[in-house]
């Protein structure tokens, strides 16, 4: 259990370097990995805003790239490490794409779908599940989140003071 716990901890870490680059094109600083008997298979970063396109969240570009890479859409055995708990589209394609496990760091108390919200991987309704870890370097991946919209208000404040 513990030797899950640091592999887990060494990944999460991967994944915030994944959302830092997120974070330094404007993005909201989500990041991806998939990982497979212990080879990281696919990284992945927010790309939402840059491609104007709602798809891409850093898990489904992260699966995407696992799926042409492994030349399969089942990635049974892989595991999902993301900064931030997966929405209900994400947490669906989990499931599609038979993930075993999903790691990840801070709860999304708004529309979390691997726990906080509702539980979409673990639910014994779908004929596939996945493992959920929640809060692996929960603090350090929350923090990118609160201090990125933390500088958008302040940008926001300091441009209407400047309009003024």
């Amino acid at each position: 259990m513990e030797k899950n716990k640091e592999i887990d901890t060494f990944y999460m870490y991967e994944a915030i370097k994944e959302a830092r680059k997120a974070e330094e094109i404007g993005e909201v600083p989500i990041g991806a990995l998939i990982v497979l008997e212990g080879e990281v298979v696919a990284r992945a970063y927010n790309l939402r805003e840059t491609n104007q396109n709602a798809l891409g969240h850093a898990e489904l570009l992260a699966i995407d790239q696992a799926c042409q890479k492994l030349g399969t859409w089942r990635l049974e055995n892989a595991t999902l490490y993301v900064t931030l708990e997966p929405c209900p589209m994400c947490a669906g394609a989990v499931i599609l794409s038979r993930i075993a496990r999903v790691v990840y760091g801070a709860k999304d108390p708004k529309g979390g779908c691997a726990g906080t919200f509702m539980n979409l991987p673990e639910d014994e309704r779908f004929n596939h599940r996945s493992e959920v870890i929640p809060g692996v370097l929960e603090k350090e991946c929350g923090e990118l989140l609160t201090n990125f919209f933390k500088g958008i208000r302040e940008r926001k404040k300091r441009d209407k003071k400047q309009n003024s």
